[in-house]
């Protein structure tokens, strides 16, 4: 009996997801437990397994198609891989569309006509392909008898419906009656297209999570009065002091120690000092936020995510750097899950570590504020009167100037700046 795949409760306020690629093709085998689809969210990727040895006999929602939870997506049924045996929906489809199939059929007078509707279904390749490779066949109007099938007993899949849409979608070499341009051997030369870039495009589909940080980027751009201040602080005294205690620090903690944690420490120093900063404007009021979770940014395949480092306030050097490391891990191992990603007061990108000299962040909204790090530079810089290499880095806070005025901007990083330039100074604040 076949066991339907269901999609599963996506988490709080998430009703749906996009289908983002299978894992496994009708007519495979599955084990109980083994990955089948990956799905898509605005904030994750996750995976549905199998939950029954069988085979997977049918796939109902497609690549890029967007579903919700409880809904239907495939089915599993008993067999083996390979036996050749048509899924359970597609069985009905067809005896419901060949009704004469089982029964013999006269041998027809070879007069190169059709002879029956069974025959057609054969050479119109509709026989060999499951209902939603004809869906997709359909909807690009591809002829499936142009098919080749790669399956099991010659069944169209999904992948031989794509490849055809691929090659049917690529321009065509404009035709000429000119005579073809010979090399000096006198050979023909084969014709170039009009602008010498076909098969030099590719369509790739872009991933929820992709979407939905565009339409995020793209809200907040269009509802905060976002504006940028910059700032350079003096790396002089913590490169010094991690020089002299980052291995102790790892030895005793288990933890590396790195810049994100005098970051974090300042960061939560300057908003106990600017409690604005550390606020939600929701219609008419505005919410002052007592609590601070630390959003850091982390790059992954999929794009940028936001994972929070809750109660930042509470948690020492070590706690903080391993925090950070523990979600930077699961992000690129696509591993986070909803709670990982809920909320946040403040966000800290590091846009230092690709490189980035300077730059200016877009907020997380609803936040009001992101600091931005950058690289670390060897910078020529005036101290008590004389001019000294120091490793220097600039900082951006791009705010929301509807609730934040700029001096309170302004004075907020050169808040930063102060803890930074004077770690001892960041065991007090935190």
């Amino acid at each position: 009996m076949a066991a339907e795949i269901h999609v599963p409760e996506l988490g709080e306020s998430v009703a749906d997801a996009t289908v983002g690629r299978w894992l496994k093709q009708e007519g495979e085998a599955v084990k109980s437990g083994e990955p089948l689809v990956e799905l898509e969210t605005d904030k994750i990727n996750f995976e549905v397994e199998a939950e029954q040895d069988g085979v997977l006999q049918s796939i109902s929602k497609g690549e890029g198609e967007t579903v919700n939870v409880g809904e239907t997506i495939g089915t599993i049924g008993e067999g083996e891989a390979g036996d050749g045996a048509a899924p359970a929906e597609e069985e009905q489809e067809e005896q419901e569309e060949q009704p004469q199939a089982e029964q013999p059929e006269p041998e027809a007078e070879d007069t190169g006509e059709e002879t029956s509707n069974g025959h057609r279904e054969v050479e119109d390749g509709a026989g060999r392909a499951s209902p939603s490779v004809r869906r997709l066949a359909q909807e690009y109007d591809v002829d499936l008898a142009e098919v080749s099938g790669s399956g099991s007993g010659g069944r169209i899949t999904r992948d031989d419906v794509e490849r055809l849409i691929r090659e049917q979608s690529r321009p065509a070499a404009p035709e000429t009656t000119e005579e073809p341009e010979r090399d000096g051997k006198g050979e023909a030369q084969p014709a170039a297209s009009e602008d010498g870039r076909a098969g030099l495009e590719e369509r790739v589909r872009v991933s929820r999570r992709r979407q939905t940080i565009a339409q995020r980027l793209v809200e907040s751009q269009q509802t905060a009065a976002m504006l940028t201040t910059f700032n350079e602080v003096d790396m002089s005294a913590v490169m010094e002091l991690r020089r002299r205690r980052k291995e102790s620090f790892q030895e005793r903690t288990g933890a590396r120690l790195g810049f994100m944690s005098f970051f974090t420490k300042a960061t939560i120093g300057a908003l106990k000092a600017f409690p604005k900063v550390n606020a939600e404007l929701q219609d008419s009021e505005l919410v002052l936020k007592k609590y601070y979770d630390i959003g850091v940014a982390v790059s992954t395949d999929e794009g940028l995510v936001v994972p929070v480092i809750r109660n930042a306030d509470h948690m020492n050097f070590a706690q903080i750097e391993q925090g950070i490391a523990d979600l930077a891990t699961k992000a690129r191992d696509g591993k986070l899950t909803l709670e990982d990603l809920r909320g946040g007061t403040f966000t800290i990108t590091n846009g230092g570590i690709f490189g980035s000299l300077v730059s200016t962040p877009i907020l997380t909204m609803p936040q009001v504020a992101i600091l931005g790090m950058h690289k670390i530079e060897d910078r020529p810089v005036v101290v008590d009167g004389e001019v000294v290499v120091r490793p220097m880095m600039y900082l951006a806070l791009s705010y929301d100037h509807r609730v934040i005025d700029g001096a309170e901007a302004v004075s907020f990083l050169v808040r930063i700046k102060e803890l930074v330039e004077d770690p001892e100074s960041l065991l007090l604040e935190g």
